[in-house]
């Protein structure tokens, strides 16, 4: 064969061998939860690595993230607080086939570091030490926060949510309540564990004590009218995977069980 037509032929494959892998590489547009961050700022990078695919992931509070999708925002896939993932479920945005649990976390209490650590082993010992502080703050429940909510209707339920209002320091949006702890600015932050240790210069107490804690279960959704269906599975395929297990748990969550 003529030297020439084996050059074009080998250029010709060569052609189809890159067309291929880019016609099985895609984006994957994500709406995350802001408690999974730090998890998928890990991961991220090592699901791509090991697909090809490639993440293109905005964060915010459970409310924000159902409410652009709600408001039309296509999205090839969701990771969220579970009662988020139901809402969207309920309204037709994905199928419940397509929901898949990767995550638990719980609620906890931090201080800066170095500072006294207040007894949170009970409820009452939990509701004198916030009497106590001087400065309070939470993920704010206005801008849907699953954690803040929760917490703000378990100050109700102490009966002391009238007295903490004066010395609630919200965090700004797109903030984070460990900063204002970590800077001096409030003394104690009641958040979700993994939105606390990954801030540096505070020190966990523990969990909210007994019946106050509320484990929240996120979730993982392949969305409707997907793009690509087989690329969104295969990043919520990832999530359960050992490598993944280990992340999550060192982010301060417990994987979901296999």
């Amino acid at each position: 064969m003529n030297i020439r037509l084996l050059v074009a032929a080998a250029n010709v494959g060569f052609m189809c061998l890159l067309v291929g892998v880019a016609a099985q590489a895609a984006e994957v547009k994500v709406l995350s939860g802001g408690g999974f961050r730090e998890v998928m700022g890990d991961l991220g990078p090592k699901f791509e690595r090991a697909t090809g695919h490639k993440l293109s992931i905005t964060f915010g509070s459970a409310g924000a993230v159902v409410k652009r999708v709600q408001d039309g925002e296509a999205a090839d896939g969701v990771i969220l607080a579970r009662q988020g993932i139901d809402r969207l479920v309920k309204d037709g945005k994905a199928a419940a086939s397509d929901v898949t649990v990767v995550a638990r976390a719980g609620t906890g209490v931090a201080v800066r570091k170095g500072a006294p650590k207040p007894d949170i082993s009970s409820p009452e010992a939990l509701k004198r030490a916030l009497l106590a502080a001087k400065s309070l703050t939470y993920s704010d429940p206005a801008g849907g926060s699953t954690s803040g909510i929760h917490f703000a209707k378990m100050l109700d339920r102490l009966g002391i949510a009238d007295k903490m209002k004066s010395k609630t320091i919200l965090p700004p949006r797109g903030g984070a309540s460990g900063d204002l702890v970590a800077n001096g600015e409030v003394e104690i932050a009641v958040d979700l564990f993994p939105l606390l240790i990954s801030v540096p210069g505070i020190e966990l107490i523990g969990p909210l004590p007994g019946d106050l804690q509320d484990v929240i279960v996120v979730a993982a959704a392949v969305m409707a009218g997907v793009r690509d269906a087989e690329a969104s599975k295969a990043l919520i395929n990832f999530l359960g995977t050992p490598e993944a297990a280990a992340v999550i748990k060192a982010k301060g969550m417990e994987p979901a069980a296999p």
